[in-house]
């Protein structure tokens, strides 16, 4: 981003042809730019690499080179291996430059918003930040989706795109857009280049931008005249963001943690509620656990994070959660919110959510702690920094183990027997619900499972017992139709050998069909188990219930001939090369899906379900644990 001009500090250790220029109106720290390859792991404390070894540039120390290749070997050093790019005339250039890598891939997307899903995809499965690139204008507000949803969710990602040469921003010239003023509020920063020798200093700053403190997505403008230009970069150029590092959180307050630890040594009734913060820390979420023994309830970003098919799980809690887990946080008198927002699709009406108990809430993030409920207790650090700290004082003072929550267990194990996750069966016909815990069979629970957003995104968060983070990879803020194929070629990138299915919808589904190729092209096994009932399920769902089953534009067939599948996917994957079958029959379901695992490469799965089914339980919008419906679907009058 541009911004007002303020003299650099010296530097002695710069070519002579180096004028240096200001860009950023930060005052900043020196920390060096080290000439070593960098993996980036997500963090949400300031850390060494991963991974670092000696980088050897292709290019002679004295060498010119264009901005582009400056660009592409700052990606290197970064340690990308893998971009997602699309080319346009504005970004030329760059894909000019990666051929001339031999580090990193491309993977060429069919379109620019299928593109930034797989570099979230890719950043989601693996821990490690993604990188799609695009050109100006349309190519640019293709990113947009993904950008957000990024925000959202906390994903690291760093966009790159193309812009007109300087000397036409701001004439209209043809596709420009301001792409920087556009993403402002989508994006954690973002910067317009208008120096060459910039370059080196503002990718390594995205990098640390993107991965460091809350996670989120960083964009970086690049004129076609600066991609072009000659320069010699200077890589040790220190990050200017001084402002930024004073607000990152710091180590936990150990007093704090003892008051943690003192709450729940008096609490009857506690209830871990986990999120997507979590997934850095499941290791230190699990000895938590082992040594309190306190049940958990995850949102829909925190799947994965404590294994869902633990006796101390009460799997997803919220709208869509089980009754045992909103039961839990509803009677519990300690809420322990880790890594959570207190999103309105978890809490539904706030002053009824969790109104009898004590919380405790730890978040990396300031702005969240008190924006929607005002905690107790607040700790406003690296969760995996606090868990460690609570841990510790738990074995330290020996209070793990003599803790006794047995009743408490007991009362919520009557409530999963009670009410158990189930569904009403369709004769022969295949309930959704049916198909997915026959894929958690035949995988055993150890897939990467990417969704796009509806009744099969529930379905699929419900039935699917997940055992570790980054194995769930879903729009869950932003609900993003069309975010499954793309997310599961980002995740068949970063995972080579791991199974990965795309549990899809025919309504998102179709959103992005176009990436078919790209899984084609680049031969990714990823596995599409589509969910096809013809209509728009969850809209669906809420016109049989709150609409009198009043249909408004959410049947997706032909009404011509509403007997035939339309449209007919086996000959989209047909047309690009892609092996696939159509399954109507619950008898024919287990040995379509095995043989859809067994096949070498991609493979396309239609599962026609019916469209009648409700994903339940379900408690309205800003609805209280009392409302909770757990009966009824499309074939009843409301």
């Amino acid at each position: 981003m541009e911004a007002a001009a303020a003299p650099k500090p010296p530097f002695t250790a710069f070519p002579s042809s180096y004028t240096p220029k200001p860009f950023l109106r930060f005052a900043l720290p020196n920390i060096p730019l080290h000439s070593k390859r960098r993996f980036l792991k997500i963090s949400s404390a300031l850390s060494k690499p991963a991974a670092a070894q000696s980088f050897v540039s292709r290019y002679g120390l004295e060498e010119p080179r264009k901005g582009a290749d400056i660009l592409v070997e700052a990606l290197e050093r970064q340690g990308v291996t893998d971009v997602f790019a699309y080319p346009g005339g504005a970004s030329m250039e760059i894909h000019q430059a990666l051929t001339r890598s031999a580090i990193i891939r491309n993977v060429l997307p069919r379109h620019e918003q299928g593109g930034v899903f797989a570099a979230e995809g890719y950043a989601r499965s693996s821990g490690r930040p993604g990188v799609c690139i695009a050109t100006s204008g349309p190519g640019a507000t293709n990113l947009v989706s993904g950008l957000a949803d990024a925000l959202l969710d906390s994903v690291p990602l760093v966009a790159i795109t193309g812009q007109v040469p300087r000397r036409m921003i701001g004439t209209d010239a043809f596709q420009e857009t301001p792409i920087v003023e556009v993403t402002r509020s989508i994006t954690k920063h973002n910067y317009l280049v208008l120096d060459v020798d910039d370059i080196p200093r503002i990718v390594n700053e995205a990098f640390f931008l993107a991965t460091s403190g809350r996670p989120g997505p960083v964009l970086i403008d690049i004129p076609k005249d600066i991609q072009q230009q000659l320069a010699i970069p200077n890589w040790d150029q220190p990050i200017r963001l001084s402002g930024y590092m004073s607000r990152l959180p710091k180590s936990p307050n150990e007093n704090h943690l003892e008051l943690i630890v003192r709450l729940l040594s008096e609490a009857k009734k506690p209830v871990l509620y986990v999120g997507g913060g979590c997934l850095n820390s499941s290791e230190e979420l699990r000895r938590f656990v082992q040594l309190t023994g306190v049940p958990v309830a995850s949102t829909l970003m925190g799947l994965g994070a404590y294994p869902m098919g633990d006796e101390n799980s009460l799997q997803m809690l919220g709208m869509h959660g089980t009754v045992y887990a909103n039961y839990a946080v509803d009677k519990c008198d300690l809420l322990l919110a880790f890594g959570v927002r207190f999103d309105d699709r978890v809490t539904g009406k706030l002053e009824a959510f969790a109104s009898r108990a004590k919380i405790v809430h730890i978040d990396i993030d300031s702005a969240e702690i008190g924006k929607n409920k005002q905690p107790h207790v607040s700790v406003c650090a690296d969760l995996k920094l606090a868990l460690n700290g609570i841990n510790r004082v738990l074995e330290s003072r020996g209070v793990g183990g003599k803790l006794d929550f047995r009743s408490w267990r007991e009362e919520l194990n009557e409530q999963k027997r009670k009410f158990p996750l189930s569904y009403k069966t369709f004769e022969e016909e295949i309930s959704p619900q049916y198909a997915i815990q026959v894929l958690d069979e035949l995988t055993n629970g150890e897939a990467i499972v990417s969704t796009g957003v509806g009744q099969h995104q529930m379905w699929a968060a419900q039935f699917y017992k997940y055992k570790k983070p980054r194995q769930w990879l879903t729009s869950g803020g932003l609900g993003a139709m069309g975010f499954g194929l793309p997310a599961a070629i980002g995740a068949a990138v970063a995972n080579p050998g791991t199974v990965v299915v795309d549990i899809d919808g025919d309504g998102s589904f179709i959103m992005n069909v176009q990436e078919l190729a790209t899984i084609k092209v680049e031969k990714l096994p990823v596995k599409i188990l589509l969910l096809n009932n013809q209509h728009l399920g969850m809209v669906v769902q809420w016109e049989d219930r709150f609409y009198k089953s009043n249909r408004a534009h959410t049947y997706l067939g032909d009404p011509s001939n509403e007997n035939a599948i339309f449209p007919n996917f086996l000959k989209f994957a047909d047309a690009c090369g892609i092996p696939s079958a159509r399954v109507a029959k619950k008898d024919d379901l287990r040995a379509a899906i095995q043989k859809m695992l067994d096949t070498p490469g991609p493979y396309l799965l239609d599962v026609i379900v019916p469209h009648q089914e409700h994903v339940l339980p379900m408690i309205p919008s800003n609805g209280t644990f009392q409302d909770v419906i757990t009966e009824g679907d499309g074939r009843t009058s409301y």
